[in-house]
This record gives structure tokens, C-alpha cells and sequence, in this order.
């Protein structure tokens, strides 16, 4: 039972509405526009889901390697740097991990097409090179842009595509929107860590530009956010046949974003963990007002 905790903790769970929240979203604009199809979509969820743990194994691997992870961090405690899992196990853990998660993206290309080949080796490297190769993003405080990219805008995207092989403005702003509040779980994550990075040489975007920008960004991306969103709020809210509780989603995501960015502010260090978490399950609590809400409207395009 204590392996698999820290097996549960190296995958780092409480992270994963952030590949969850897109698909899902994608799926409820995909049923909204009357085309979903459930058989890629749940190829795309776990290909989605997998791609993260992925993600957080290598980070952690390459962290230890590069000794951006010490004993004692504020962070979550590290199976691989406190000795509890071996690096060479978690390696090959990996590695296992990101070849089940190829076989499931291959079973995509009957539904998108022979271009996602291409397209999946692009995201499979982008997960490595999040932490690994000559020029780690994360090293180079280019981590929220490769966030945003991939844990934002290709997903939902990719997500909506092979259901309905075309491309949807809505869709496109919906996967920036993603994009934004995927970035805020990892701006927390940076913040809390800041001293330990740049001990560690670690060059995130914290380090570079300081805590207050951060913050700043943090709040303002939660608005961008909602905004890019406005089109979809409207014309869902039109086909109810007027303004209703469609308006609710991100009004509500709104107010629990602007209480997280004021706890931000206030807290430091391992006080910031229940933070990570908090900001993950508030993109999970609107992935689930919207999808419901989309599910309740008429459809109107």
C-alpha cells in the first residue's frame, strides 16, 4: 500500500483535470454541435490522460537528474530524490507508459487520418523535452508556453477534430481558454518553488521575472480565459431561449479563481501545496458546470 502511494504521488493525480478538463470540454462542444462520437473521444481521454503521467514521471526523472529536486523540498515529496523509487525503475517506468500511450494514439489515425502520426511523435517528444534534451522548456522558463500548447490548444483541437474532421473558431478559443487556466496550475507550482529552482539553476518563469508578475499573470489568465469563452456563454444561453444559468460556469469559476489568486498572494512555501491542487479541481469544477451546461442547451450552431 505505501508503493503504490508513492507511485500515485510520483504520477502526481491531483494534476490530472488539467489534460481531463480539455477533452471533456471538447467532447460537450462535440456533442453540442450534434457530432460525437464516443469511440475516439474516449481514445482521446486516455491518450490525454496518459500523455500527463507521462509528462510528471519524466519530470520528476530528469529533476532528479539534473538535482533540481533536493531532500526535504516544499513541493510534494519526490519518490525517486528520497530514495523511495530507484531512478532506473522509474525510468523504464516511463518509458513503458509513453509506448502504451503511442498504442492508444495509433488507434486515432483510422479517425483523424495518417497526419496524426506526425502529430502524436511531435507530442510525445514535447512531454520528454518538457524537462529532458539539450534545452529543457522547463530550464528555460518556456514550461507555461509548452503548457498551454499541449495541455491546452492541441488537445481540444486534436479532441474535436477526429470526431468531426474539421476545424470550429469555438473550438479554437476553447482550447486557448484551456490553455490559460492549465498554465495557472503550473505558475502555482513554479511560485512555490522559486527558491529551490533558482538554487538549482532551474530558470522557470518565476525565476526570471519574480513572484508579483506571476501572481498578476495568474489572476489575469483566469479572465482571459472567460472571455475568449464569451461567444460560447451567449449562443448557449440563446439557445435556452435567453439568458440563463449558462452565465453560472464561469461566473462561479470567476469568484473561486479570485479567492485562489488572493490565497496566492498571501501564502508561501509548503502552505502553497493545498493551493496546486485547489487550482487544478477549479478548472475541474468548471469543466463540469460547462459540460452540463452545454448538455442542457439547445443546440444552436
Amino acid at each position: 500500500m505505501k508503493q503504490l502511494k508513492i507511485w500515485i504521488e510520483c504520477a502526481r493525480l491531483r494534476t490530472l483535470p488539467v489534460s481531463l478538463s480539455g477533452v471533456v470540454i471538447a467532447i460537450a462542444l462535440t456533442w453540442w454541435m450534434g457530432k460525437v462520437q464516443w469511440i475516439p473521444a474516449l481514445l482521446c481521454v486516455v491518450f490525454a490522460l496518459l500523455a500527463q503521467v507521462v509528462s510528471n514521471f519524466a519530470n520528476e526523472y530528469f529533476d532528479y537528474l539534473h538535482g533540481a529536486d533536493k531532500v526535504g523540498r516544499v513541493g510534494p515529496r519526490r519518490g525517486v530524490t528520497e530514495g523511495d523509487i530507484r531512478p532506473s525503475t522509474l525510468k523504464w517506468v516511463t518509458i513503458v507508459t509513453l509506448i502504451v500511450d503511442a498504442l492508444v494514439g495509433l488507434c486515432l489515425i483510422p479517425y483523424g487520418g495518417w497526419w496524426m502520426l506526425p502529430l502524436g511523435i511531435v507530442i510525445a517528444l514535447a512531454a520528454i523535452a518538457y524537462s529532458a534534451g539539450p534545452y529543457p522548456l522547463s530550464y528555460h522558463g518556456l514550461g507555461e508556453l509548452a503548457v498551454f500548447i499541449f495541455f491546452g490548444v492541441v488537445p481540444v483541437i486534436l479532441m474535436h477534430y477526429v470526431q468531426t474532421r474539421h476545424f470550429h473558431p469555438f473550438v479554437i478559443l476553447t482550447g486557448m481558454a484551456v490553455g490559460f487556466m492549465a498554465v495557472n496550475v503550473l505558475l502555482v507550482n513554479n511560485y512555490r518553488d522559486v527558491d529551490d529552482d533558482r538554487e538549482a539553476g532551474k530558470r522557470t518563469s518565476v525565476v526570471i521575472f519574480g513572484r508579483k508578475p506571476a501572481a498578476a499573470a495568474y489572476l489575469i489568465n483566469g479572465y482571459v480565459a472567460m472571455s475568449l469563452l464569451s461567444p460560447m456563454w451567449i449562443l448557449a444561453a440563446l439557445g435556452q431561449g435567453g439568458l440563463q444559468w449558462t452565465l453560472v460556469a464561469p461566473v462561479i469559476y470567476l469568484i473561486l479563481h479570485t479567492v485562489a489568486w488572493f490565497r496566492l498572494t498571501r501564502r508561501d512555501g509548503a502552505a502553497l501545496n493545498p493551493l496546486l491542487g485547489a487550482t487544478a479541481r477549479n478548472m475541474l469544477i468548471f469543466t463540469i458546470l460547462i459540460t452540463v451546461a452545454l448538455i442542457l442547451s439547445v443546440r444552436f450552431i
